[in-house]
């Protein structure tokens, strides 16, 4: 059986179609370890791999011209470096994201044709930020174990820019693998979800080292027992601060989750809103259990535009219960002379006399599916139902609700943001309320990345989170990303629960944000063996 010396070399030794063949199936593997299926192992042959072949660019005597502007920049070393980051992101994204093309087949006539253009661009553009992180990784340290200490750096550093940049998509962070375990998630309570990727993609990486022939004995073992040793700590300490977690619960509260499971393509056909309103009016009155005080429908669940008062929102308000109030999603639109009308994603609190008492605006948008970017150069339809694109809301807030506690509401993906789903300012709301629609993803990977990555948000922030999706998944989660509750796919029910308590005081990732992940970084560098910033402070001294 080869040794890791010669498999390393037979990957440095790569070239062609065969590296990037090898790039592109180490991020395809990488994806194993996301949710649903948490095979965190893969991990170490996708980034040991990736490590390898990062080490492996080559200075290309014959550069292509279209590229060679380019390449005189990055050096074509720098430039091959990138390909193998490219190709290893493209493999990433692609089957990490494969669910997306589910959406353009609910209404196959008219999106069907655009699958193989939307999997190309998604995959394509987001694995820019993984070819950048191994360029940054190649043309800043020398090869060794530091090369490898810059890899987690540098992994981190564009993962969290992809969450900001052209509107951000923080999917699939490679912190979410962890979300299996509720211990492990526990240090997102201080650095976020970022720290938790770095610790893992720093452990992921850390075998490369057995395959380089310039680092031998204690030098290999120190870089994999110091690794392994920081992810059996945070284990450890996640599981002791679980060991002392508070269980309480809001008073007099008792929420109802109403999971209808309307197909997508049925969901505005005019002839079957009648049949959905029935549909929710009966899951919300369900006599099974305790009566609740708060009723929760997902997004868009009305079928149909709603005003307070209106007909609409009276046949809405058949569902609140006695002394309580309906927190639903539902589309409001808004004519006006000269300007257009005006369309919002929007969640409102109505009461028995089906007047809104709270109305809250989706302001993150998503891309082609409820606007069109660009829409004076791109002839193409948004997937969502109508011709004219949602508008944004304000941004974040915080919304007071009768009988429970204030809530911060996330309406869709609005939920996947770490740090920005409460109001800077203001009180402090109780719980985050996410109401979504993932049938459009059908049974696929899809609704359990996005589950993974909202329960995440409980952890950060130090509140409950309650979800409620047309379809799946819905679930209750305590202040320390624990599931109490939870639906699965294509399950059409209504689940009760209690309201879990906030902490006392906020978490360590909530008072400082990016500044605890900056702090992070940093001590990462700072301590990591061999990082280079050591040799520049080193170099300095002397001077």
């Amino acid at each position: 059986m080869p040794s890791m010396t010669q498999w390393r070399d037979t990957v440095v030794a790569l070239s062609g179609w065969r590296r990037r063949g090898a790039a592109f199936l180490c991020g395809a593997a990488a994806v194993l370890a996301m949710p649903p299926v948490h095979f965190v192992p893969a991990l170490v042959p996708a980034f040991v791999g990736l490590a390898w072949l990062i080490d492996g660019a080559r200075r290309s005597n014959k550069p292509r011209r279209r590229w060679q502007r380019l390449g005189r920049v990055l050096g074509s070393a720098g430039w091959d470096a990138y390909r193998a980051g490219w190709w290893f992101g493209a493999g990433f994204f692609l089957f990490g994201l494969y669910w997306v093309s589910f959406s353009f087949l609910v209404d196959a006539a008219r999106f069907a044709w655009m699958i193989p253009f939307a999997l190309a661009g998604v995959a394509g553009g987001f694995a820019i930020y993984i070819g950048l992180t191994a360029l940054a990784t190649f043309k800043l340290c020398g090869e060794g174990t530091a090369r490898l200490a810059m890899l987690a750096f540098w992994w981190v550093v564009f993962e969290w820019l992809r969450g900001w940049l052209f509107t951000g998509f923080p999917w699939n962070l490679m912190g979410t693998v962890w979300t299996f375990s509720d211990s492990m998630i526990q240090l997102t309570a201080i650095t976020g979800v970022f720290g938790l990727s770095l610790v893992t993609a720093a452990a992921a990486a850390a075998p490369a080292v057995f395959g380089m022939r310039a680092a031998s004995g204690f030098r290999r073992w120190r870089l994999v027992l110091l690794t392994y040793g920081v992810l059996a700590a945070v284990w450890a300490g996640g599981a002791a601060r679980l060991s002392g977690a508070s269980d309480d619960m809001v008073d007099g509260v008792r929420l109802r989750l109403v999971q209808p499971n309307i197909a997508q393509r049925d969901k505005w056909r005019r002839e079957l809103r009648p049949r959905h309103m029935k549909n929710l009016l009966s899951l919300s009155r369900s006599e099974d259990g305790p009566a609740p005080t708060h009723v929760i429908w997902p997004e868009t669940a009305v079928p149909g535009f709603i005003e307070s008062g209106s007909p609409a929102a009276r046949g809405a308000a058949a569902a609140v219960p006695p002394g309580g109030v309906l927190l639903s999603g539902a589309a409001r639109y808004i004519g006006r002379a000269g300007g257009g009308p005006f369309l919002w994603n929007s969640l409102h609190i109505i009461d028995e006399n089906a007047e809104f008492l709270g109305t809250y605006d989706k302001y993150h948008l998503v891309p082609f599916g409820e606007y069109v970017p660009f829409r004076k150069f791109l002839p193409v339809a948004k997937l969502t139902a109508g011709r004219v694109d949602f508008s944004p809301g304000p941004g974040p807030a915080v919304l007071a609700v009768p009988g429970a506690p204030p809530v911060s509401p996330l309406i869709c993906f609005e939920a996947i943001f770490p740090g920005r789903v409460v109001a800077e300012a203001g009180k402090r709301p109780g719980w985050l309320l996410n109401v979504t629609n993932d049938a459009w993803f059908g049974v696929s990977s899809g609704p359990y990345q996005h589950f993974a990555a909202v329960r995440l948000r409980a952890a950060e922030e130090g509140m409950p989170l309650v979800r409620v999706a047309n379809t799946g998944i819905s679930a209750v989660v305590d202040p320390y990303g624990r599931v109490l509750v939870r639906t699965k796919l294509e399950e059409r029910i209504a689940i009760d629960s209690s309201l879990p308590k906030a902490l006392a005081s906020k978490t360590i990732y909530t008072r400082m944000s990016y500044i605890s992940v900056l702090l992070t970084l940093l001590l990462y560098i700072s301590v990591f063996p061999g990082f280079p910033l050591l040799y520049y402070i080193g170099r300095l001294r002397n001077k």
